[in-house]
């Protein structure tokens, strides 16, 4: 006897697509990767700071660091 929950009218396999809204929600993200990406390899190239990748509130693709010194003993 053949497994009837493939074989039921009705039964179906759900083949969901992506909305349009996550579509661009993705693309989104994908583009502020690339400009973060590209920013921080800017900044190390032409500046001799400390640079990180963080979301900002302000829109700031980068934030520059100020690296811990040692304290001298």
């Amino acid at each position: 006897m053949q497994s009837q929950s493939m074989n039921t009218p009705g039964a179906s396999i759900s083949l969901s697509r992506p909305s349009l809204k996550e579509f661009r929600d993705n693309a989104e993200q994908q583009h502020i990767a690339a400009q973060q990406k590209a920013a921080l390899q800017h900044a190390h190239a032409h500046s001799s700071g400390f640079f990180i990748t963080q979301d900002s509130s302000f829109g700031n693709l980068i934030l520059p660091v100020l690296p811990r010194l040692e304290p001298e003993s």
